[in-house]
């Protein structure tokens, strides 16, 4: 099969999966308590990709081109055959690149296995090394320790780790020196990533955005920074690293400097829709096709023909939107991952 391409050129090379909706946290920038709390609906067992559906959709995508799989959620350690998804990915489906991005509660316990079952890299979220505000950020009070015994632990496994931390003006802006501090002593890379409008329901405003330049600027008076070229076409974040050795930082701008134009990431929700964008409002139904008993070919024909129509550039959109005072639906980034 031909490998498609959007109306912008760009190529289909990674492929985010979230594997639950649920998760043991409540981030406001994410999944809000107020909102994801006791009587939220959150999809019904049946709803889910089972492991096999997941492995014949991945196969599907890996035929136009696929070559990175990130698993996302919710929180998707929470779902117990997560190691058994990464082996079927990697041994039946030879995926090179497999990642996994978690908020770290469970996988102190859980680093060796998946190291086992052959997932390349983990993402830790780490907003905060401070306990009152990682808790405040967490939603639920949870001690940012344990988080951080994960990551020796899953470090320790042979796993390689990054850590993914949302910078908030008045909130966590205050610590990014200290959280620099505290993992190039580890080395483990630190991604700063620029609070963004995903969905409909963290109150963003773009006055609590800390621009990826003010970081640098910010950081780079402590410890000098020398840019980093791109390691492939369309990686997210632009990388940095310390003048003295000590490893990289990467900041991931979506807000203040997009990179739309290079974007080659479709996202697959756990109940199975595709969708070509983060900030997209509807998915296509990939999982209807196949419990209706579409071939491997023809679910990869389905998939193709969705990309091929692609013209999704909402960061590029974004000041033009916001100036109109215009707002469009857009799909919670607990449903889709990150």
């Amino acid at each position: 099969m031909d490998i498609p391409a959007d109306q912008l050129n760009r190529p289909l090379r990674d492929l985010r999966i979230s594997v639950t909706d649920r998760c043991n946290f409540r981030c406001p920038y994410c999944m809000p308590k107020e909102v994801f709390g006791a009587d939220h609906a959150f999809l019904k067992d049946p709803q889910l990709m089972t492991l096999g559906e997941l492995t014949r959709i991945v196969r599907a995508f890996r035929a136009l081109g696929v070559e990175k799989v990130r698993l996302t959620g919710g929180e998707p350690l929470l779902r117990a055959d997560v190691p058994e998804l990464v082996s079927a990915l990697k041994k039946e489906l030879g995926v090179p690149d497999i990642a996994l991005t978690t908020n770290g509660w469970l996988l102190e316990k859980m680093a060796p296995a998946l190291r086992a079952a052959g997932l390349d890299r983990v993402n830790v979220s780490v907003d905060s090394l401070d306990e009152e505000t990682a808790g405040r950020m967490n939603g639920l009070g949870f001690k940012v320790e344990r988080v951080l015994r994960a990551i020796d632990a899953a470090s320790a496994a042979g796993l390689p780790v990054k850590i993914n931390c949302v910078v908030q003006r008045g909130v966590n802006d205050g610590e990014l020196l200290a959280l620099c501090a505290y993992f190039r002593s580890r080395g483990h890379t630190l991604r700063f990533i620029e609070f963004m409008d995903v969905g409909t329901t963290n109150h963003w405003t773009p006055e609590r955005v800390v621009p990826a330049r003010e970081i640098v600027v910010r950081i780079a008076a402590k410890w000098p920074l020398e840019p980093v070229g791109p390691a492939y076409r369309g990686e997210v974040a632009a990388r940095y690293r310390y003048s003295d050795g000590r490893g990289e930082i990467g900041l991931i701008s979506s807000v203040t400097e997009p990179f739309c134009k290079d974007c080659h990431r479709a996202r697959l929700s756990a109940d199975g829709k595709f969708f070509t964008c983060l900030f997209a409002s509807q998915g296509r139904d990939v999982l209807g096709r196949l419990r209706a008993g579409a071939s491997d070919k023809e679910l990869a024909q389905f998939l193709s023909a969705i990309w091929s129509g692609r013209t999704d550039r909402y960061s590029d959109e974004r000041a033009e939107l916001l100036a109109r005072h215009e707002s469009r639906p857009k799909v919670e980034m607990s449903y889709i991952g990150g």
